[in-house]
């Protein structure tokens, strides 16, 4: 029986005790932190168990209070209730993408539909909701902050939602689908996981790789010596994919990598996931059907900026009519230019990536290589750090006395400029084979106050960036340093968090609204006056040139409309899963094709595709909301205008984004918070301008 069977054993027998977890003690660390160095996988279930009990007996003394329900005694109540359990959940789930293991992931399967039964014993429990529903119904009658109201609609809201007025039998039924529903999005993220960790294309003849920068040849042959092989090894995580279609000669070899990527969960092995997309879009549309509403997208799309599926529709059709020509006329360009290279033949996805950069090199006499030495991640992180402190005053810490999950792991104290504390930022940039590809931004404990004390967040940003070899530190590509500034642009969001309450505070907005504050930091990137406070070469410590700055600046919009196109396709795709009104039986990858159909210019390859592997729909928060990316790049670009016009650095505007954006988290309702920054509603004329598109 292996440690953790036994400890489980244990404690069921009463034989380990709780105070023996360190989970479920105080943190008697800085900031109260998580203690890494003595958390172990066995802790979790028990202390999932704990919390859990621990929760109903808060719940349970709201739901019996035989006072008279005020704001209070059961809407803030039921916003305290469950902190501990919310700090174990912010503990294993962060762990879970970032760094896990079959025994993490064996536990998630059991601890989700022990989470979704706590959470539908809430929802679904008929002396809870009428509490809620008589705060709710004196809400008028009291004078209360545009927070305190906010808080009571959305809590009396999310009851409603969340199955609070089925009948008894629905409601079991809704138990059911949400339970299922989170097991299988749970196995969706693994198996597009295994599926990436379990490729690898091994090299052993240097004449296959020509092409190839000495950094990206490095990086491949310390993979393959780290596995105790000879040659070069490629996978499909992004540092790795992304060069060698840029700038891999072979195009065979391009060929197959881009295959094995794209066919991710699609190869009719145990990692497949057709049978749980369409099942986990039949169980969103019995869901939706249960809870009075048409579709699925419906039903989230209520509680979004865009208000229904025509709105999304709109934002799309609107886009793509000033998209879809530019696409096709930087597609015949870069066809034109492939043939004037000596390529014959149809022009492939495999092939993009490379023609599309050499055509860009000899338009601009710039690529990924010449800008990499200028882009060493240190250098980046203090261009960044710099620019939160310039704009909103912030500095940073390191704090090596705070405990980390992973020793490339990186923690800092975040402090105003009154030098009051306001946050922990844990920074973590390279791929692993416990940790899921993409970036994205998290926090293992959010943002609230009670009884005085503001009680600040604990915020992690996560990576999968270049890494270092033997002989060059960790050199970005210029994308990998815009995504740095997008997550960056999420933790301020997280960590500049100055609410009362935890269920609205940070990034609990809109999904529509939550990329604004990330999006909005990219701008930054390709402006002269802010490369030249960091961008050193790494040899040398000579600024960028401005001849390369001007060249960034110059290509900012190069393939625009191609670029358009494709992030336009992928709100399609969602819209159309999440607009069905009734199961789809049929082929996964038929549907996909139909669905983006006028958005593809590129032939159909049959053995990939994107839905199998789409985890911001099946294992993610983005069902029928990923257009919420295209949304808030009008609101970005609408909202950097404003720093365009009064100054890059300008303290009044940034203070008043920070004060009207950044720190309201989900108080009041997104555009009311907009407005009160821009002084009116966004239009999509800056986006268009910026892109180059009107």
């Amino acid at each position: 029986m292996n440690k953790f069977l036994v400890v489980i054993f244990l404690m069921s027998l009463g034989m380990v005790k709780a105070q023996d977890n360190p989970l479920l003690k105080d943190f008697n660390t800085p900031h109260e932190t998580a203690p890494f160095n003595t958390i172990e996988n066995e802790h979790f279930l028990p202390a999932f168990k704990e919390a859990i009990k621990q929760g109903e007996t808060e719940i349970e003394k709201i739901r019996s209070n035989k006072e008279t329900p005020t704001f209070e005694n059961t809407v803030v109540a039921m916003d305290k209730a469950g902190r501990l359990l919310s700090r174990t959940a912010g503990v294993f789930f962060n762990l879970l993408s970032s760094e896990t293991n079959d025994e993490l992931q064996k536990i998630a399967q059991e601890v989700s539909p022990m989470l979704t039964k706590f959470q539908n014993d809430i929802y679904l429990d008929p002396v809870l909701f009428e509490r809620v529903k008589r705060v709710y119904s004196q809400i008028d009658k009291h004078q209360l902050t545009p927070e305190e109201k906010t808080l009571i609609e959305n809590s009396y809201v999310e009851f409603v939602r969340k199955g609070a007025n089925l009948s008894e039998k629905d409601k079991e039924k809704f138990r059911e689908i949400s339970t299922e529903i989170s097991k299988l999005t749970l196995e969706f993220g693994e198996n597009v996981l295994k599926e990436t960790n379990a490729y690898e294309l091994l090299i052993t003849e240097k004449d296959k790789l020509s092409g190839l920068p000495e950094g990206t040849l490095e990086a491949a042959a310390g993979k393959a010596k780290a596995k105790g092989k000879e040659g070069w090894l490629f996978d499909i995580t992004m540092p790795s994919y992304l060069p060698f279609m840029k700038y891999g000669d072979n195009r065979e070899l391009r060929r197959k990598l881009y295959i094995a990527y794209g066919s991710k969960s699609f190869k009719g092995n145990e990692f497949d996931n057709q049978d749980n997309v369409k099942r986990i879009v039949e169980l969103r549309i019995e869901m939706a059907k249960l809870l009075g509403y048409d579709n699925y997208a419906e039903y989230v799309l209520e509680r979004r900026m865009a208000m229904s599926p025509e709105g999304v529709y709109k934002l799309l059709d609107d886009l793509y009519d000033a998209s879809h020509k530019v696409a096709l006329e930087e597609k015949a360009e870069v066809e034109a230019f492939a043939k004037q290279n000596g390529f014959e033949g149809e022009l492939m996805p495999w092939d993009w990536s490379y023609y599309s950069e050499k055509l860009k090199v000899e338009k601009f006499d710039l690529n990924d290589e010449m800008l990499k030495p200028y882009f060493k991640l240190e250098n980046v992180v203090d261009g960044v750090f710099g620019l939160s402190t310039e704009l909103f005053g912030i500095t940073f810490r390191e704090n090596k006395d705070i405990q980390v999950y992973n020793e490339e792991v990186t923690a800092y104290e975040v402090f105003d400029a009154d030098g009051k504390f306001l946050s922990v930022l844990y920074t973590d940039f390279h791929p692993r084979a416990g940790k899921r590809g993409g970036a994205w931004m998290n926090d293992f404990k959010g943002q609230w106050k009670t009884d005085g004390v503001d009680s600040r967040p604990h915020i992690t940003i996560v990576m999968n960036f270049t890494r270092p070899t033997e002989t060059k530190p960790a050199l970005l590509t210029f994308s990998e340093v815009e995504t740095f500034m997008h997550e960056f642009g999420h933790a301020l969001h997280g960590m500049l968090a100055n609410s009362t309450y935890s269920s609205l505070s940070g990034t609990n907005v809109y999904r529509d609204f939550v990329e604004l504050p990330s999006q909005i930091m990219e701008n930054w990137a390709v402006e002269k006056e802010f490369l030249d406070r960091f961008a050193k070469h790494y040899k040398t410590g000579e600024n960028i040139p401005d001849e390369l700055v001007n060249k960034i600046v110059a290509s900012q919009n190069y393939l625009a409309g191609y670029l358009s196109i494709r992030q336009l396709s992928f709100g399609y795709l969602d819209m159309a899963w999440h607009t069905l009104e009734k199961p789809y039986k049929g082929n996964v990858k038929k549907f996909e094709e139909k669905s983006w159909e006028r958005t593809q210019i590129f032939p159909s390859i049959d053995e990939v595709c994107m839905s199998t592997q789409f985890g911001h729909l099946f294992a993610g928060g983005y069902a029928a909301g990923y257009y919420g990316y295209k949304w808030a790049e009008v609101l970005d670009a609408d909202a950097f205008s404003v720093f365009k016009e009064k100054g890059l650095f300008n303290k009044e505007v940034a203070q008043s984004f920070r004060e009207n954006i950044l720190e309201k988290g989900g108080t009041e309702h997104p555009m009311v918070l907009y407005k009160r920054f821009r002084g009116q509603e966004p239009t999509v004329d800056a986006l268009l301008e910026r892109s180059g598109l009107k």
